[in-house]
């Protein structure tokens, strides 16, 4: 008990300082460690994190083609023992999906989307202009409809009641 009352009220040593400064492992001590910007630039929302997943599992079912093709024929040709038939295919297709769905691809499929905001941003812009441009369209369309009625109204003498429109 006095052993270690003794050791706990020496000064620190050497090896009880260099245990406070220790970095993880894998860093350097004289850099301090900060996330890898590659992995997580920007906190993703669920949607985002669901497209970056998206585009994770297609590329690694680019890389898997073959092997995908190759199961899906073998499947089309044996319907109901495709089970049994297919066993060795499908364990190769697994095999393959399995040796591509590394973290390293999860990261190239992240990096991929925040290069393609831009593009996502562009589609976005452009389906709006064009949803602008149809509701105009059928806004016009719609009036037009409206004053031939009017003007048929108007031909055999009868009144047309207003409709409430918005304009």
């Amino acid at each position: 008990m006095a052993a270690i009352m003794a050791s706990s009220s020496s000064p620190p040593t050497q090896a009880s300082q260099s245990s406070t400064t220790l970095s993880p492992p894998g860093t350097n001590a004289a850099t301090p460690s900060q996330p890898n910007p590659k992995r997580s630039p920007l906190p993703l929302s669920a949607s985002q994190e669901s497209q970056v997943r998206e585009l994770y599992f297609k590329r690694v079912r680019m890389k898997c083609a073959d092997e995908v093709r190759d199961f899906a024929s073998c499947c089309t040709a044996h319907t109901f023992t495709a089970t049994f038939s297919c066993r060795s295919s499908q364990k190769a297709m697994n095999a393959c999906m399995l040796q591509h769905a590394t973290q390293a691809e999860h990261d190239a499929a992240r990096e991929e989307w925040f290069n393609t905001i831009e593009e996502r941003k562009g589609q976005r812009e452009e389906k709006e202009r064009k949803r602008a441009e149809d509701e105009k369209f059928w806004k016009e369309w719609w009036r037009k409809e409206r004053k031939t009625e009017e003007l048929k109204a108007l031909e055999t003498g009868r009144q047309v009641k207003p409709k409430d429109r918005k304009e």
